[in-house]
């Protein structure tokens, strides 16, 4: 599975792959693949990746990253989320929301912290609540 994953591109830790012993999110990785577009809802425990379009609601309680490629416009509840794409919509991490370089973001955010690389986009309005982060990993 690992030679798959480093074949598709996916083997780093910051597309919620990485497998920790008793984590949130911990289970089979969805990945939606480039190319492919879904409408709809996505709700479940296990990391999400999404590296094709997504349209519609993700509630998750693992970690949702949009790939370079991805494009998402939903509405998002994660325990983390990673955004290397374009997302739009408004987002809700118990942990964080980790913006790369290539990352765009537009849309409202609420989490317990926010990181933003440099050269990332980020049209946004933030509340971060180090408190909320505290109770969710309790």
């Amino acid at each position: 599975m690992n030679a798959l994953r480093r074949l598709l591109g996916l083997a780093d830790t910051r597309l919620g792959l990485a497998r920790s012993g008793g984590g949130r999110g911990d289970g089979t990785v969805t990945v939606i693949g480039e190319g492919i577009t879904l409408k709809g809802e996505i709700h479940g425990a296990g990391p999400v990746v999404v590296l094709g379009r997504f349209e519609g609601d993700i509630a998750i309680e693992g970690t949702l990253t949009v790939g370079a490629g991805g494009q998402v416009d939903a509405n998002i509840t994660a325990a983390a989320i990673v955004i290397d794409g374009v997302v739009r919509g408004n987002l809700s991490a118990d942990a964080q929301v980790e913006i790369g370089p290539t990352g765009s973001l537009t849309g409202s955010v609420k989490s317990a912290a926010l990181n933003a690389s440099t050269g990332a986009t980020v049209k946004s309005e933030i509340w971060l609540d180090g408190a909320a982060g505290r109770e969710a990993t309790s």
